[in-house]
């Protein structure tokens, strides 16, 4: 049985976010720590967290600043802040997990996968932070754009140069519903959902795009000495995200992390969590990598595989 427990996370500068977690019965194999992507919030991701939750894995997420129940007033809506403040909450947040022996997790989508990744490649949180994390699962992870989100050359200068001048700026950045996932029960949620506001701001997308080019180039890549264990999961008709960039990725800028995995999902769209009866296959893949790895003694390493 899963208990579903709310709360709050105090960041800097006064501000409080929307927390949940999702308890197994009885003492947890592991902590799951997840962060979610872009127009997104943690309550879209149930019955990952449900199947997790039934296996003995506790999870544990928060609306990010500007997204989801973390948003009071309209003007808070894709108001992150810069990258530097959207990896310190997340290392926050990690940190308030790591007490005790029970082996944390961190597991992003989209956005949020980009995320975990770069606080990863981070050298300023290796000792605090990336160290004490078992490993790392990132879903569709944001290191490109897919052709079909691709920006011109143009519009990202323009929007740069916006930025500066008005970096709190809302602009509309809407994700059709049919790219995300070939579930229509998922595509009409997706529609009808309104904390998904689908609202950025020009620093927000700004900092977005410095994170994709630092992974791109390789700038920000894994040390093997701290980051312990990496696993990517991509849809091959991903339209959010480049399958073809994670992949790239993952051959050229992995070789220093000794545990690595790259699952492809053949034919899968963006939501690999949100695709109707198929999702039990991911969520199953999740687990398993998760609970190989929740015992040292006999976790399975995986050198440099693709599956």
């Amino acid at each position: 049985m899963t208990t579903e427990v709310e709360g709050t996370f105090d960041v800097a500068g006064g501000k409080s976010l929307y927390t949940k977690s999702w308890l197994p019965a009885g003492t947890p194999k592991a902590n799951v720590v997840f962060v979610h992507g872009f127009s997104d919030h943690i309550n879209r991701y149930q019955n990952l967290f449900a199947s997790l939750a039934a296996r003995g894995i506790a999870v544990h997420g928060f609306d990010q600043r500007g997204w989801g129940r973390s948003v009071s007033k309209p003007a808070e809506k894709g108001l992150t802040g810069p990258t530097a403040t959207v990896i310190a909450d997340l290392a926050a947040f990690i940190k308030q997990h790591l007490q005790g022996s029970c082996p944390v997790f961190v597991l992003g989508h989209s956005m949020g996968g980009g995320e975990a990744l770069t606080l990863a490649c981070d050298p300023q949180y290796h000792d605090s932070v990336v160290k004490h994390v078992r490993g790392w699962l990132l879903e569709s992870p944001f290191i490109g754009f897919a052709k079909e989100e691709t920006p011109s050359w143009l519009k990202i200068l323009a929007g740069r140069l916006a930025g500066k001048l008005l970096p709190h700026k809302q602009l509309l950045h809407v994700l059709p519903p049919e790219n995300l996932s070939t579930d229509p029960a998922t595509v009409k949620s997706l529609a009808e959902d309104k904390l998904m506001h689908n609202t950025g701001t020009l620093e927000g997308l700004s900092g977005l795009l410095d994170r994709t080019t630092a992974l791109t180039t390789g700038a920000a890549r894994p040390n093997g000495g701290a980051v312990r264990a990496l696993w990517i999961g991509h849809g091959t008709v991903d339209k959010a995200t480049s399958f073809e960039i994670s992949n790239k990725y993952f051959d050229e800028f992995m070789g220093d992390v000794k545990d690595k995995e790259f699952k492809v999902y053949e034919g899968w769209y963006h939501q690999l969590h949100a695709d109707g009866k198929r999702s039990e296959k991911f969520f199953k893949d999740v687990g398993d990598w998760i609970l190989a790895r929740c015992d040292d003694a006999g976790a399975t390493t995986t050198v440099g595989s693709k599956l």
